[in-house]
């Protein structure tokens, strides 16, 4: 059975493919070896696996996780190791795929939690596993991680030990996890991957084009697995769909997630909540504001230039991230790194936000090491490597961004900047 079920996936995409009529028109080295990470059958049947957790509210967090069998979707924690004080009962939840089924996919809300806390925790009421998550602080400064593209290779382990040397808060990711690409063990084999920091900090992510995962005829629901496996807190922020939400950190960073593979244009839903969500900012208490989506709006690599997502997206939003003076937007989907001055309709404007591609995680694909010629003025800094970004938010006026190579599996820091937030600058006041 798993045999033909290789051999249905495999057919099915390859269709699929010459059906979306999807064009390579540039050429990547070779990348590291694909990762598999094996389910450890030494676990029992109702062993918590793929833990990972995300931010909920200002004080809370769900925590996820997956059992092979039915178990208790229940959280027990406190504040010391092997001591918990407090339970929750969440819910449990299946999505079936082709001739995939998934495990029993749990999930709990915890909180209210105190700020900049380690909390230990066990979930399903197993003992055998336990795990801690840090909280993180409710004042500035603040330490994100941002990844895009991370898939599962050699590069993705190897960007995976440097992030887990870095003193951070919450991880960012821009769209496209697992590469799972319609075979659904490979969404559980991402999920073991992970599991030993995105069980420990909360993991904000939203889609990208691998996500997407449907097909004509056969599977006509896009976002199957990501929406039952990364349940995102868009509730919270008045939105109706997983694809796009937003939240706070530390009081004052509005962080925003939008989808590039849903509706976008100025007559949708994501439209109209994006303009809805930007209003309801107080700048004088949140100076900081920052947007993710998945497509590029500014890229001067031939990967993926020019394609719908990225130029019909940006016609339609670029005026609501101006008006708001967001202050940087970060992207995936071209396999690099490119970090844009301040831009708005073009052209370098001090009031726009720096966008930045982050593409490069470490997925299967290798690297887009095409360039247009000669670089354009208000592209700063571009570079072909895989590695992760570093935002630290120091206080209302001030942040810095490092963005980190994975040079002989070294984080090399290779691009770093100093960022003043737009509603500082008497210039950009709205």
């Amino acid at each position: 059975m798993a045999n033909a079920s290789v051999l249905l996936v495999l057919f099915l995409a390859i269709i699929w493919g010459e059906f979306s009529g999807e064009v390579t028109a540039y050429t990547r080295p070779p990348p590291r070896e694909a990762l598999s990470k094996p389910s450890d059958y030494s676990y029992g049947s109702t062993t918590p696996q793929q833990v990972h957790i995300s931010k909920v509210g200002t004080d809370q967090m769900r925590i996820t996780w997956i059992t092979r069998d039915s178990a208790p979707s229940k959280v027990d924690y406190g504040l010391s190791s092997g001591s918990y004080n407090v339970s929750v009962d969440g819910s449990a939840s299946t999505y079936k795929y082709l001739l995939y089924n998934s495990g029993q996919i749990h999930e709990a809300v915890l909180g209210p939690l105190e700020p900049n806390t380690v909390y230990y925790y066990r979930c399903s009421e197993d003992a055998s596993r336990e795990f801690s998550f840090k909280t993180a602080p409710a004042q500035l400064p603040i330490n994100f991680v941002v990844i895009g593209d991370f898939g599962q290779t050699g590069w993705t382990e190897s960007t995976l030990q440097h992030i887990s040397q870095a003193k951070y808060d919450m991880l960012l990711l821009p769209g496209d996890l697992s590469y799972a690409d319609f075979w659904q063990p490979y969404w559980d084999s991402f999920g073991r991957l992970v599991e030993p920091l995105a069980s420990q900090r909360p993991w904000m992510v939203t889609q990208g084009n691998h996500e997407v995962e449907k097909m004509p005829v056969v599977h006509k629901t896009p976002f199957t697995a990501y929406n039952a496996r990364w349940h995102m807190p868009f509730e919270e922020s008045g939105s109706t769909s997983n694809l796009y939400y937003s939240f706070d950190v530390a009081s004052e960073v509005h962080v925003i997630m939008l989808g590039s593979y849903t509706d976008f244009d100025q007559g949708s839903s994501q439209y109209s909540w994006l303009e809805g969500d930007l209003k309801k900012i107080d700048r004088n208490k949140t100076p900081w504001v920052v947007v993710l989506f998945h497509a590029p709006w500014y890229n001067t690599n031939e990967a993926h230039s020019g394609e719908y997502e990225s130029v019909a997206m940006k016609q339609a939003m670029e005026q609501l991230l101006y008006d708001a003076r967001v202050d940087a937007a970060f992207a995936g989907h071209v396999h690099a790194y490119e970090r844009f001055t301040r831009v708005y309709n073009g052209t370098a404007n001090k009031c726009g936000p720096v966008y930045i591609t982050i593409g490069d995680g470490g997925n299967r694909e290798g690297l887009a090491t095409k360039y247009t010629d000669p670089k354009p003025d208000i592209s700063l800094f571009r570079e072909a490597s895989f590695g992760h970004g570093q935002l630290q938010v120091v206080n209302s006026t001030h942040a810095q961004w490092t963005w980190h190579r994975n040079e002989d599996d070294q984080p090399i820091i290779s691009d770093s900047v100093w960022l003043t937030s737009l509603i500082s600058d008497p210039d950009c006041k709205l």
